[in-house]
């Protein structure tokens, strides 16, 4: 990845979970901090909507042209609203990222899944199918998964969009602003 690249950071504001929907923030950054534009969306909580409404949003945008890769906070957004990485990657021929503070409980994912949705096989396997990679920062692990990039690439952009924390900025920038459009200001860990 070159610097001055443009990547997307992807996140959701925060919510309830009897909430019909949240906004989502897409954050368009040119390697390694410099913002250059915002979209906004809206998935339902819980719903089966996120890889639609990213796709309607990307083929929207101006941002979209020119984007080398797109960072999504945790594989879902409003609840276990899961996104299809390898769906949107072969919609967008962009590589697509994943990317949690912590390592995500699976095992706990699919159990609350079967207790809340008669879908939850199709989630499930969506969820369990990529390989979920640790990958070293200067302060602290991460965990990803990805379609679309290889391995050594995928380092080397995690480490050009990272500037301060473990988070790439392009995450950071999104949880900011969709913090700031549910509760009025931004605050929080990305």
């Amino acid at each position: 990845m070159k610097p001055q690249s443009r990547v997307l950071g992807i996140d959701d504001a925060p919510f309830h979970f009897g909430d019909e929907s949240t906004a989502v923030v897409c954050a368009a950054v040119r390697l390694p901090q410099y913002l250059e534009g915002v979209m906004v969306g809206g998935v339902a909580v819980d719903g089966t909507d996120a890889n639609d409404v990213l796709l309607r949003i990307l083929q929207e945008s101006r941002y979209a042209e020119g984007l080398s890769l797109i960072f999504i906070d945790g594989v879902a957004l409003g609840g276990f609203n899961v996104v299809d990485i390898d769906l949107l990657n072969r919609e967008l021929g962009i590589p697509i990222v994943t990317v949690t503070r912590d390592e995500p409980d699976i095992p706990a994912m699919v159990q609350a899944l079967q207790k809340k949705f008669g879908d939850w096989e199709r989630r499930a396997e969506i969820i369990g199918r990529k390989k979920l990679q640790r990958i070293s920062t200067r302060h602290k692990p991460i965990f990803v998964t990805s379609a679309g990039i290889a391995a050594s690439e995928l380092r080397e952009a995690i480490e050009m969009s990272t500037v301060r924390g473990v988070l790439p900025e392009p995450i950071r920038i999104a949880h900011l602003i969709a913090t700031a459009i549910a509760k009025g200001e931004s605050h929080g860990r990305a």
